[in-house]
């Protein structure tokens, strides 16, 4: 650290200047939210914000974070990047959910799906009393949504003639994240403005009053800015290292701490795209397995306290022969990733936020990772201060908001190991512990043994899991009420059957109009999609 013997700070400063340190997926949207939201027009130049991003040329990418959430979708279209260049430079497909496999019983036929679909007439119908009826003769999810229906056909969520960024059926992606971070750093240079700096940051500059004046480059000297932006990854180099902000620690609560990531390649050109993101259980964690358009992406996340690294190695290489990969042999060495489950106590200190791993980081169930920094560069870039003055009390919402929507993940992360009835190692055991539960988690679920998840028990407008997610989750691991709820009057079963029945008539209907997923990839690749 090297404090600036002539400091220019100043409560009334202006906020003109944003530096982000970091590039990748986390570094380069943030960028380009940034610089879309505030870009200035040809009367305002000299007043217009002004974007550094310094990123180092040595730093490698961890590129195994290629799930990502349909707010996707609206991240890219504001940053103004074509969805058809998306799908050709960053090998994207399309993710329609999670499918879950082994989560309940380690047997061939538990699976259930997290779709991204909403249940038909979710807030007024009472689908839940209505499956119960039923004795869950049906799956949930595949009695209130179309979506688990399209995903097992690997039908795509579009038509040929659908524009980009629309759906007949709500939809993310999967993506290379490392050429997403390509694709985004030109974007971000050649359209938006933002100013690339490769180089190496060697020290921070301080103010007198704590603040950072800037940050020292090997190659460039001082990079001097109002805010600045930590995406430097797992190393936090100004959150974590400068500023010394600590962890909450969760490895009571999620004990996993290390993941194995490899790619593999289809056994031939013609091998359908899944079309949603498979987590299947492991005795001492769960693999992922993530269809790109010319490979798959494998990973195993698991716990060391549980399992070695040699053995977790071995599970991830068995599972990649069983689900028709190369033999267990011939399976690539895969990238050893660890990592200590938490986040910050804040993310935004003085005048510098962290976003991305350097803000926190835990298992990738349920691919958070990625959403959390859409969300975290969309709330500075639409509440950014107009001055130092006002960062403080900018900084407290952000934190305040970003502390909430940890504890939010975790919980709902937990909940899948909470309502597995695995009990074949100590890792399940472990999991199924009442202390390893969050106190709010806790509560939720005595109060759902009597009646389901609604929006007064998340009730945020911007909540990060909705009630709707808790329902697949529940319902689709075979939850159900200690004692019966109260049952649903005429009218409620009426619209809960009429639903259901909706929706068997419209699987057929959306099979036949839709096209298969990979034939859907190759369209886009060769002809493109319509603007809106």
């Amino acid at each position: 650290m090297h404090m600036n013997p002539n400091p220019s700070s100043g409560m009334e400063t202006p906020v003109r200047h944003i530096v982000i340190v970091g590039g990748g997926s986390a570094g380069w949207l943030t960028a380009g939210l940034l610089a879309a939201t505030h870009r200035g027009g040809p009367d305002d130049e000299a007043d217009a914000l002004r974007i550094t991003l310094l990123e180092s040329p040595d730093v490698p990418t961890i590129g195994v974070g290629e799930g990502t959430w349909p707010s996707m979708r609206d991240t890219l279209r504001r940053i103004g990047v074509r969805e058809t260049e998306l799908v050709r430079e960053c090998d994207a497909v399309f993710k329609q959910g999670s499918k879950f496999a082994r989560w309940v019983q380690d047997e061939d036929a538990d699976a259930y799906h997290h779709p991204f679909s909403l249940p038909q007439d979710f807030l007024d119908a009472d689908l839940v009393s209505g499956w119960m009826a039923r004795e869950g003769r049906v799956a949930y999810a595949a009695l209130a949504s179309v979506q688990p229906h399209l995903c097992d056909a690997g039908r795509a969520p579009k038509q040929f003639s659908t524009p980009e960024f629309a759906g007949v059926a709500n939809y993310a992606y999967h993506l290379d994240a490392a050429k997403l971070g390509a694709f985004l750093r030109r974007h971000c240079v050649d359209t938006l403005g933002v100013r690339h700096v490769a180089d190496h940051m060697v020290e921070v500059v301080c103010r007198e009053d704590g603040d950072i004046a800037a940050v020292r480059t090997r190659e460039n000297g001082d990079i001097a800015g109002d805010l600045f932006i930590d995406c430097t990854g797992l190393r936090a180099l100004l959150i974590g290292q400068h500023f010394g902000v600590g962890m909450v620690d969760c490895r009571e609560v999620l004990f996993n701490d290390r993941a194995l990531a490899v790619q593999v390649p289809y056994a031939d050109a013609a091998t359908p795209i899944a079309c949603h993101t498979l987590s299947t259980a492991q005795r001492h964690g769960w693999t992922w397995d993530i269809g790109l358009s010319a490979r798959r992406g494998v990973g195993y996340v698991y716990s060391s306290a549980h399992a070695s690294d040699a053995e977790a190695e071995a599970v991830l290489r068995a599972h990649i022969e069983r689900s028709g990969g190369p033999r267990a042999t011939d399976v690539p060495s895969p990238l050893a990733l660890k990592f200590d489950p938490g986040y910050r106590r804040v993310f935004w200190q003085r005048n510098c936020v962290a976003v991305g791993l350097s803000s926190g980081f835990i298992e990738p169930l349920e691919a958070s990772s990625l959403v959390l920094v859409e969300l975290a560069a969309g709330m500075i870039a639409d509440t950014l201060p107009a001055s130092r003055a006002a960062m403080d009390i900018v900084a407290r919402q952000f934190n305040d908001a970003f502390l909430y929507r940890w504890a939010r993940v975790i919980d709902f992360l937990k909940l899948h190991y909470v309502l597995s009835r695995r009990s074949d190692s100590d890792y399940w055991r472990d999991h199924a512990r009442p202390e390893s539960v969050p106190a709010r988690l806790a509560e939720l679920l005595a109060l759902w043994r009597h009646r389901s998840p609604s929006r007064h028990d998340l009730f945020r407008a911007d909540e990060v899991f909705p009630s709707a997610s808790y329902h697949y989750i529940l319902y689709g691991m075979g939850f159900r009420s200690a004692q019966r709820v109260a049952p649903p009057t005429a009218p409620g079963r009426e619209r809960a059957e009429a639903v259901f029945r909706q929706t068997a008539e419209l699987v057929p209907r959306m099979l036949a109009a839709l096209p298969g997923h990979r034939e859907m990839i190759d369209h886009i690749r060769t002809r493109g999609l319509p603007r809106i």
